[in-house]
């Protein structure tokens, strides 16, 4: 049982709900990603996805990929994010993802990766752009190294796909909320719950609900089906908001604390 299932677990156990957030590594440099990580253990949230910088982020919206390219410019590479989760490891438990695109773990090498990435302590991994069938291999290999392969679903997904996503899927199933990309939404789309309510049916692992969710409101209306929030996109504008400012990380902390609630 690695931390993602035991997080569930307890969660399940105290009948409450997953606040997952997401934050772009390097952004605005790796010593502020590090700071925003410890203060989201100490505040309570129950998983962080940590965001590897990309040149080509297809599947996020301008607000994180404006992060990405001022992280890059950077140089936060994979290796780095890596060398930060092992500093991280000793200060905290708090599960971690990485969420990236497979070009960065293929250049890197899936079994070295995963491998790199058990002793760092990471705890899965979420890679938009490689489809369970296309990524038997990487899957095959986190196993191995008990790391979770994040599955994802979408309002496009047929219920005969959404079964065989739910046999392969490990940690928790990503319900994409929307036919789009990441990024703050003035409301989640019509017929969300009962699409939730739909994958809740044929799900053997939790689900959890991102793209687009933005405020308390949105995230408690979710959280009536889902298993977990994910909130992203408003928490890297939050940043950017504050990104001159001395006291950054304590803006974004008071932020995600006025969101978990």
């Amino acid at each position: 049982m690695n931390r993602i299932e035991k997080k569930f677990k307890e969660l399940r156990n105290i009948k409450k709900k997953a606040f997952i957030a997401f934050i772009t590594a390097g952004y605005p440099n790796l010593s502020v990603t590090e700071k925003l990580v410890l203060e989201f253990s100490r505040l309570g949230v129950d998983i962080v996805e940590l965001g590897v910088p990309f040149s080509d982020p297809l599947a996020d919206g301008p607000v994180i990929q404006e992060a990405s390219t001022v992280a890059l410019k950077r140089n936060t590479h994979l290796n780095e994010i890596l060398k930060l989760v092992v500093k991280l490891r000793r200060k905290t438990a708090i599960p971690i993802c990485l969420m990236t695109y497979y070009n960065p773990v293929y250049c890197f090498g899936e079994k070295a990766f995963c491998r790199k990435a058990n002793l760092a302590g990471v705890d899965g991994v979420i890679i938009p752009d490689l489809p369970p069938e296309e990524g038997k291999f990487l899957m095959e290999c986190a196993r191995k190294e008990k790391i979770d392969v994040i599955s994802f679903i979408a309002p496009t997904t047929s219920v005969k796909r959404m079964k065989y996503i739910s046999k392969v899927a490990t940690g928790f199933i990503y319900y994409v909320s929307l036919t789009g990309v990441t990024g703050v939404r003035a409301k989640l789309p019509q017929g969300l719950i009962k699409n939730l309510r739909l994958v809740k049916r044929y799900a053997r692992k939790p689900v959890c609900v991102g793209f687009g969710v933005s405020n308390r409101s949105q995230a408690s209306g979710v959280l009536s089906v889902a298993d977990g929030v994910i909130v992203g996109s408003a928490i890297v504008r939050k940043i950017k908001e504050n990104i001159s400012r001395k006291d950054l990380v304590e803006k974004v902390v008071n932020f995600v604390a006025k969101l978990k609630g």
